[in-house]
């Protein structure tokens, strides 16, 4: 009997001592004393984890579909990590699946065009932006009927029917023909099949840098600009500042600009 009291005594305190040094399976923001570790276990490690999907051109992709990892959001965030002293690990995940994969630690950042909306603020923390883009009408560059959203009433557009462009162009009065995507849309825009297409200007301007787009103008753009940011799992404020910092920086030494004509031909990051 003796023997059992004594075994229970120290299995409860065994329990006690583990209990107080587990850590949450959580980011490397949370600890047991509620500190912010996340930029110092990027430090420590020597590698900054990017979450991205490796199949959205022009931004995250593989050069002739199966060579190395690149794009515009690549770039960029390679950058930061290099100011910040650091190397950037790509995790490659299915869009579906990367906020899951954030949350679970997986990687510090999410780096593939993430726009800002508060839905999205409230569950997570985001870098400053550091891409900027409209919505516009192309058209053929002989249209002169349509000159702004409200012109698109009547006329037909190409609109993949799951985008949010199509809800635009619905909005605006036009005559949707759907889609499967840009490709379809901006080829029935250039046949004369339609007279219109509604998209992300980055879309048209990647577009544009690859094949000219000749006979192609953007008729009219939207009165706002939507941001894009790095994302990071909340409560991630120190690493979240220290990019911010590096984003600073590489915008005043030119970095920014420099891969933004790379990709699009003018610079997008502002």
């Amino acid at each position: 009997m003796k023997l059992k009291i004594m075994s229970a005594a120290l299995f409860t305190a065994i329990a006690v001592s583990l209990a107080g040094c587990s850590t949450s399976g959580g980011t490397a923001s949370d600890s047991t004393a509620g500190a912010d570790t996340s930029l110092s276990a990027v430090q420590e490690s020597g590698t900054l984890t990017v979450g991205t999907e490796g199949t959205y051109r022009p931004f995250t992709f593989h050069a002739n579909g199966s060579g190395k990892l690149t794009g515009f959001d690549v770039e960029v965030i390679e950058a930061v990590a290099g100011t910040l002293g650091v190397k950037a690990k790509f995790e490659e995940t299915q869009w579906d699946g990367i906020f899951a994969g954030l949350e679970a630690g997986r990687f510090d950042v999410i780096a593939n065009q993430v726009s800002i909306n508060p839905e999205r603020t409230a569950k997570y923390d985001f870098s400053t932006p550091y891409t900027f883009s409209t919505g516009v009408i192309v058209v053929k560059s002989d249209n002169t009927s349509i000159t702004s959203f409200k012109t698109l009433s009547g006329k037909t557009s190409a609109q993949s029917l799951t985008s949010n462009w199509n809800t635009l162009a619905t909005e605006s009065g036009a005559n949707v023909q759907a889609v499967e995507g840009w490709a379809q849309s901006v080829a029935l825009v250039e046949q004369g099949r339609v007279d219109a297409t509604v998209n992300d200007n980055l879309t048209f301007l990647d577009y544009q840098k690859q094949t000219g787009a000749a006979g192609l103008k953007v008729a009219a753009n939207t009165d706002e600009k939507s941001e894009s940011a790095f994302a990071f799992a909340k409560g991630s404020t120190a690493l979240t500042a220290a990019v911010d910092k590096a984003l600073a920086e590489l915008a005043a030494d030119g970095t920014l600009a420099t891969i933004s004509e790379k990709y699009f031909g003018t610079d997008v990051s502002k």
